[in-house]
């Protein structure tokens, strides 16, 4: 068995074009969803909206690249961790505020902004700590990734859907009303689809290897969950904002992780596989506790912890 580092998944070169394609389609049926208000709204939780923006695209990657030091995975997957952490809030995250009884506006909204400022902050954040830290300086230099390439990626896979869905909403408010619903379900089961191929078509691989990850991602998740709640806590953010802010903290687009990595760095065994763990991962860990906290009424859990703090 080679060692991870010089491992390589396959994608073939059609499909991973369909591939970008549907991503593109995906974030189209999410703009068609935003609004310029959704940017307004969350003005009105200003508290909540810039540490979960904060959380996701300063404080995440940094402890991303402590968590590194401490567990000195190799090279390949520390790199995938980074890429990971430097990913925009997933739509999932949406969907899990909801259904935990969260702040569902605050949630929208974050991740408007998250996505709209990883077109510049995803590149950064990846160059920035890849060439920092000792683990993945060298596997940097080797791959030779120039910052501008993966930009422009971002650019098209991201901004670009993002632009024309809101302008769509913006011109045509009954389409985008109409559109929406079945334009984010169909292209999240055809995504879905693609990337259950995109295992299938190296999962020997996948199985041989996984074993190097499955810790590593339940670690770096749950971190990331528990920091968003613990700090949305310290700031006495209200519980319905706190269970938003974990999510949009704990829940990555490890969609375009994936794409990236096949696109970027030729399918590189360490950075492909512990994003794709991610991407399981984190919707087993998310459902978890948004069926947890469904069940919990965020005014009583509030009033409970007001009653122990004064106690």
């Amino acid at each position: 068995m080679l060692p991870i580092d010089q491992v390589q998944l396959h994608f073939n070169p059609a499909a991973l074009a369909a591939l970008n394609a549907i991503l593109g389609l995906v974030m189209f049926g999410i703009a068609l969803d935003l609004k310029v208000a959704d940017f307004r709204l969350a003005l009105k939780s200003p508290k909540g909206l810039v540490l979960a923006t904060v959380g996701h695209h300063l404080i995440f990657p940094a402890m991303t690249y402590v968590l590194i030091w401490i567990i000195n995975p190799m090279p390949s997957i520390a790199l995938g961790m980074i890429l990971v952490s430097s990913c925009p809030a997933g739509h999932l995250s949406n969907f899990l505020t909801h259904l935990s009884r969260g702040n569902a506006a605050l949630s929208v909204s974050a991740s408007a902004v998250s996505t709209a400022l990883a077109i510049v902050m995803t590149p950064l954040n990846f160059n920035f700590w890849g060439n920092l830290h000792p683990v993945t300086h060298d596997l940097m230099r080797t791959i030779s990734l120039d910052p501008w390439v993966m930009l422009k990626d971002i650019v098209i896979l991201l901004g670009l859907p993002l632009v024309l869905g809101m302008w769509v909403s913006h011109q045509f408010p009954k389409f985008a009303a109409r559109a929406e619903k079945p334009m984010k379900r169909f292209s999240m089961v055809v995504f879905s689809l693609f990337v259950v191929g995109a295992l299938a078509a190296n999962f020997r691989q996948f199985m041989e290897y996984i074993q190097f990850v499955v810790v590593v991602v339940f670690i770096h998740n749950g971190l990331a969950l528990v920091t968003g709640f613990s700090l949305s806590t310290l700031l006495g953010l209200s519980e319905r904002d706190r269970r938003a802010v974990t999510f949009e903290m704990g829940i990555q687009n490890s969609g375009l992780g994936l794409i990236l990595i096949f696109n970027l760095f030729n399918g590189l065994g360490g950075m492909a596989i512990i994003t794709a763990w991610w991407g399981i991962w984190h919707i087993v860990s998310g459902l978890a506790l948004a069926t947890f906290w469904s069940k919990r009424d965020p005014a009583a859990s509030r009033a409970a912890a007001s009653s122990s703090i004064a106690k």
